[in-house]
């Protein structure tokens, strides 16, 4: 299962190790179709090659990089806040890429900390990954919302995507998402972020009389509509791809739905990475979310 908590020696090792489910054993696992010869050591003598799926890599490069996040903060007593997210994107983004180098060398990568290399967009594997999303709350003591996003992009698609949760003890997987449960009674819950909400969204909750929620991290939100703990996240003031791509892959490997506010498709690796706005919510929710937007953009014409 690849929604849990996170335990602490898990490393990328085990990828390699083969210790992991989806790692397929190419080689001589299955016999060597000689007669009188050692099963034992015939595999001995033909090292085996790991084919390890997509989502074993997002997740465990995820999962590590936060765990790394989580040893740096424990020990940055003498750092201000501000080195202290500096030296956060910069270790969580060496992890990844050096990662991705190593397990997806024919990929390409955008990265939030890296120069974007316009290569990607003739590329059919696109890792796109924010090393350290949410990297105000990571420099404030106690908080808990921020992330590490890990996704592989194909044709526009997320296909693999994993966020890690570190401070949470999370690490929320596409490959086996927790099912949202059952929506909590009582008024809507509407996340925002808490360092730029748009009046927009305020003029929203209070037409749908909902609640607004503050949150760091467009990552810890859009995992918050995951885990039932929220009912939508609306983003109306643009953001990246290396935002969402992750958090949007899990989201709808989980059964919600994740579109711009007009209702079309949100899609990645295109030349400009800048995403104007989305709205990821329960199924049930999307078009009431959708026609509150619509209201409120024609009121407002």
């Amino acid at each position: 299962m690849q929604w849990r908590k996170t335990a602490t020696r898990t490393r990328l090792e085990a990828i390699t190790a083969g210790h992991e489910t989806g790692v397929t054993r190419v080689g001589n696992a299955g016999g060597n179709g000689e007669t009188g010869r050692d099963p034992a050591s015939a595999r001995a003598a033909q090292p085996e090659v790991l084919v390890v799926s997509d989502h074993i890599v997002a997740g465990r490069l995820a999962e590590e990089a936060g765990q790394a996040l989580m040893a740096l903060r424990a020990r940055a007593g003498v750092l201000t806040p501000a080195a202290l997210r500096d030296q956060g994107d910069h270790l969580s983004h060496v992890l990844l890429t050096e990662g991705l180098a190593r397990l997806r060398p024919d990929d390409a990568v955008l990265s939030e900390e890296g120069a974007d290399d316009r290569s990607r967009l003739g590329s059919p594997r696109v890792w796109i990954i924010d090393p350290l999303d949410g990297t105000r709350e990571f420099g404030e003591p106690g908080r808990t919302d921020w992330a590490v996003h890990v996704a592989l992009v194909e044709h526009g698609i997320p296909v693999a995507a994993a966020v890690s949760l570190p401070a949470q003890g999370l690490m929320i997987s596409a490959a086996d998402p927790p099912s949202p449960p059952a929506r909590r009674a009582g008024r809507l819950r509407l996340l925002v972020s808490r360092s730029h909400t748009p009046p927009e969204a305020v003029a929203i909750a209070e037409q749908l009389d909902a609640e607004l929620v503050y949150m760091g991290s467009a990552g810890a939100k859009t995992m918050a509509v995951v885990l039932g703990q929220a009912d939508a996240y609306v983003h109306l003031g643009g953001q990246y791809e290396w935002d969402s791509a992750a958090p949007v892959g899990v989201a709808l490997a989980a059964g919600l739905r994740a579109t711009r506010i007009d209702g079309s498709p949100l899609r990645y690796n295109r030349p400009d990475p800048w995403l104007p706005d989305q709205v990821v919510c329960r199924s049930e929710l999307h078009e009431t979310l959708l026609a509150a937007l619509r209201a409120h953009a024609a009121a407002v014409a």
